[in-house]
């Protein structure tokens, strides 16, 4: 009888001490797996471009958001939130929407049309800080996203009045004379009345400002 009792005590120990390392084992490495990823990158299409950056600038926006929503005239419930943005902004030119002809003859080449600086790249960091939402009005993921999207044009338009875009323009009219010189051409900008007017206004600097002088002169 004890012989028995020892045998059935044995199986259930036994298993238990099974059990117990198996538990023990699969909890371990349950600890120790990685999460899976799987990303998948398909390659749309290639385009071959001529763009040139000549500026970058770096900017920080402070972007203050709130949406106060009315239910029923009876409960006034908001959200609002404080975005800190930083970004790199590459400022410069398309040169596939340039437009111009060679006169050999006279080793001259006219500008018939030349295109405005823009905003060639973005690269943007974005953080939220002190979120607030109510009971009923918070905020969604389309909601972060509009708020993105609108501190990004944001900061796009604040690029374009900045000094970036003249800056540009000098830098980019420097580089042509210059390259053109070494190979003993000229220049000639012929551009319509409205082009050529935008285009002095981003090349008026003032050599106190910015310590550019004005390229509008033809290089002898």
């Amino acid at each position: 009888m004890s012989t028995l009792l020892f045998f059935i005590l044995s199986v259930f120990l036994g298993g238990a001490l099974g059990a117990g390392a198996y538990y023990f084992w699969s909890g371990r490495h349950k600890l120790k797996s990685e999460p899976q990823r799987e990303a998948t990158i398909l390659l749309e299409r290639i385009e071959k471009v001529f763009k040139v950056v000549m500026a970058e600038g770096y900017f920080t926006e402070i972007y203050n958001y709130q949406h106060d929503k009315n239910f029923w005239n009876l409960i006034k419930d908001k959200k609002k939130a404080l975005v800190i943005a930083k970004a790199k902004v590459l400022v410069g030119y398309d040169f596939g929407k340039l437009r111009f002809h060679v006169e050999g003859i006279n080793r001259k080449i006219v500008i018939d049309y030349f295109p405005e600086p823009e905003v060639l790249s973005m690269d943007t960091d974005y953080k939220f800080y002190d979120i607030e939402q109510g009971w009923l009005n918070r905020f969604q993921s389309d909601d972060y996203t509009s708020i993105l999207n609108e501190a990004k044009q944001t900061m796009n338009e604040k690029a374009l009045q900045s000094d970036l875009p003249r800056i540009a323009t000098n830098q980019v009219q420097l580089m042509m004379f210059q390259l053109a010189a070494t190979m003993n051409w000229n220049i000639d900008m012929q551009l319509p009345e409205g082009n050529k007017n935008s285009i002095d206004e981003y090349s008026a600097y003032k050599p106190v400002e910015a310590g550019i002088e004005s390229l509008n002169k033809k290089t002898e």
